[in-house]
């Protein structure tokens, strides 16, 4: 290789000078690294750690649980009619001038009749009503709906547990992939940081050309802004997962995995059917259905009559001195049946009907278009999932290719075969097949979460 041996000296300042900033920033890139990606925390959570967390601490989760409970309250509500309801009352009067009433004159029956003040200036009235309800179209569309309102309530908590496995795992995967590329970068930094040397001691004895250094310091700034960047990931990725988990964001604890395992587990049954009744979605729009059918019954059938049970106790205080006003009392009760028939409301039954059928058809409606999503949810999942996993297969071969050309160009370069080009073209193809690996694994083991989510297999 030619070689200008005369500006050796005059450039060997310059290149010390190089080296050190590119040593000094790779000395700073792991202390960053080692800040950001360890918590300081003896807590090591693995993903199913993660997602019991968070089935018991995230938020919207227990929102949704407590829905549950607001439904099954909301029914005992509705349903409290079925029981008697008693109620008292009283009131108290006091006549500054007692009524009028005009009697026959039985002295003078021709005569105009006299004028009469009848009653007691001081009354007390206590009284209890009580009814029980025998027959309410209302309160028996209540009955069959309470089932169908919890049944509801617990379909919403299910899509909420599916929605926390699913995201609480791709946000696991995703700090997962920034990890696993930290310590590729770190091992190829630490790689390149003695290529660069190398190749600065040979420029300085004039065995390699000086471009053959620049080369290498290039390689290695890339490589350790790449470093630079997925260091600086780790901190918002951990904290898009505590969100995830409902993870209190002032504590810390560090993630355990296991990657031969995930290697293990990459594999599914792609050639599974698709059952549309597996998804959460469409077994809540049944339901919905359901209630739906519910409510037309009810206009239905409003024209039932209502008919309750009724008693009534009234004890009354008279007198017309106020201060023994409680000393005389006289009581008297009744007993009865009450019914009241809807004959004519405008119209509004029949429109009432109308209005519930076209709610269902809308509900049809929102069957078929759900249908629609699924499929394309299904169809996408799946082709990325392969298209994933061939990347895989391809990568993975790569990478073991890659390391067998950068060890034999390696021994060429030093039996002067190759030029150094050669060994920073190997290294940087080891890089990209390296990272290219890590980058297709986790695309597809976040493709299969998201297969199987769409086939309705996630387990919660």
């Amino acid at each position: 290789m030619g070689f200008n041996r005369g500006n050796l000296f005059s450039n060997a300042g310059m290149i010390c000078k190089y080296l050190f900033i590119a040593l000094f920033l790779c000395g700073n890139v792991n202390v960053y690294g080692q800040d950001a990606a360890i918590t300081n925390s003896n807590q090591y959570l693995t993903l199913e750690d993660c997602i019991d967390y968070a089935f018991k601490h995230q938020p919207a989760l227990n929102q949704s649980l407590l829905n549950v409970s607001i439904a099954k309250t909301t029914n005992a509500i509705a349903l409290s009619g079925w029981l008697p309801q008693v109620n008292a009352s009283g009131s108290l009067t006091h006549y500054f001038e007692l009524p009028t009433v005009f009697e026959p004159n039985v002295a003078n029956p021709g005569g105009p009749p006299i004028q009469v003040h009848t009653g007691i200036y001081n009354t007390a009235t206590p009284q209890v009503n009580a009814t029980q309800t025998i027959f309410n179209p209302g309160l028996i569309y209540a009955a069959k709906s309470a089932p169908l309102y919890v049944k509801e309530a617990k379909q919403a908590t299910d899509s909420a547990k599916i929605s926390v496995v699913s995201s609480v795992s791709k946000s696991f995967l995703s700090l997962l992939l920034t990890l696993e590329q930290i310590e590729v970068l770190k091992a190829d930094t630490a790689e390149l940081r003695r290529s660069v040397t190398d190749a600065y001691h040979q420029y300085v004895g004039g065995i390699v050309d000086e471009t053959d250094y620049e080369e290498a310091t290039i390689t290695l700034n890339n490589t350790m802004t790449q470093l630079k960047q997925a260091i600086e990931n780790v901190a918002p990725q951990y904290a898009v997962l505590k969100q995830t988990m409902g993870y209190p964001p002032e504590r810390q604890f560090n993630v355990s995995y296991d990657t031969a395992e995930m290697i293990r587990d990459i594999n599914i049954d792609t050639a599974e059917e698709l059952q549309y009744e597996k998804r959460i979605e469409l077994q809540q729009l049944y339901t919905a259905k359901k209630l739906q059918q519910q409510l037309i019954n009810y206009y239905r059938f409003s024209f039932l009559p209502n008919i309750y049970g009724f008693y009534n106790y009234t004890y009354e205080f008279e007198n017309n001195n106020f201060s023994n006003l409680f000393s005389n009392g006289f009581p008297y009760s009744s007993i009865g049946l009450s019914l009241s028939i809807p004959i004519f409301t405008g119209f509004a039954r029949l429109e009432n009907i109308h209005k519930a059928k076209l709610q269902e058809q809308q509900l049809d409606w929102s069957e078929v278009n759900l249908k629609s999503e699924i499929y394309t949810q299904y169809t996408t999942a799946l082709a990325n999932y392969k298209s994933n996993l061939y990347s895989f297969h391809i990568m993975q071969d790569n990478v073991n290719m890659a390391k067998r050309v950068y060890y034999v160009v390696g021994l060429q370069y030093k039996q002067g075969v190759v030029p150094y080009l050669n060994v920073i073209t190997a290294q940087a193809n080891l890089i990209t097949s390296e990272t290219g690996y890590v980058n297709a694994l986790f695309q597809t083991l976040s493709s299969k979460i998201d297969f199987e989510k769409a086939m309705g297999d996630i387990p919660y």
